[in-house]
């Protein structure tokens, strides 16, 4: 009961905050902006004036596959930064302000405390970012091919998972650091790293959480399930349970020493 009333909170003030409006329109701009650009092109560089009188310019025939790549490339990109930069006050904020201490001075529980305001943000991004990619399935569809409605589903399962991740990963910062500003530049760091690391180190690190993309789009040219996406989406998953379970134990820590 505790836990679904501040669940309600959290998602009453995304409404109010019209984060459930423009996240969800961003998201659909990001994914359908390449698939049209690209099938367009020529019709844009028209518009603009054309080409210099003997100049060729011939684009690729692009596969459905390679074209769902370039949305998913666009929220790598601007939709980590989109997610990162409506999180990073989540609980920074509240414990900024004192907001979060007039609502611990009641019988509050502080894994009810994050669970709900994780849960609450987890769902605006997975939500937004299932329409974006149903408009990119569907602009897919139109102009470069057929585009299974099950590889469609497969996609958003488990590029979901790196989203989940990221949300988990700004929540535990919020959970350590009061400033908000902070947690953004921490979280967007940590995934810079990893994503170095994971370059660097790509024959030990086969399952890191970076390399979701690229074994989504084997599993598209190959239509079928490779093992390694089944190894990165489970590290994935317990990367994000054991920083959701550290967020917990930090943020008491915090608010108790306090």
């Amino acid at each position: 009961m505790q836990w679904m009333t501040l669940f309600q909170k959290e998602m009453v003030e995304n409404w109010r905050n019209k984060k459930w409006i423009w996240v969800p329109l961003v998201m659909i701009i990001l994914a359908i902006m390449d698939p049209i650009s690209n099938y367009y092109m020529p019709q844009i560089i028209e518009a603009v004036g054309g080409l210099p009188e003997g100049t060729v310019f011939e684009l690729p025939d692009f596969a459905p596959a390679e074209v769902v790549m370039m949305s998913l490339a666009q929220f790598s990109t601007l939709g980590v930064l989109i997610i990162v930069l409506i999180s990073m006050g989540t609980i920074a904020g509240e414990r900024k302000s004192g907001i979060s201490e007039l609502i611990l001075v009641k019988p509050v529980s502080y894994i009810n405390y994050i669970t709900a305001k994780w849960a609450a943000l987890l769902i605006l991004t997975l939500v937004s970012f299932f329409f974006g990619m149903l408009a990119s399935w569907y602009y897919i569809n139109i102009l470069y091919g057929e585009l299974s409605f099950e590889n469609f589903l497969l996609i958003v399962l488990f590029y979901g998972l790196w989203l989940t991740f990221v949300v988990t990963l700004s929540i535990f910062y919020n959970a350590m650091i009061k400033t908000p500003g902070l947690v953004a530049f921490l979280t967007i760091f940590t995934i810079m790293v990893m994503r170095v690391i994971t370059q660097v180190f790509h024959h030990l690190l086969n399952w890191s959480p970076n390399n979701l993309s690229n074994y989504i789009f084997e599993m598209l040219l190959t239509e079928s399930i490779p093992s390694h996406l089944v190894g990165t989406a489970s590290v994935t998953i317990m990367l994000s349970i054991i920083l959701l379970i550290a967020s917990i134990f930090i943020f008491k820590k915090k608010e108790l020493a306090n």
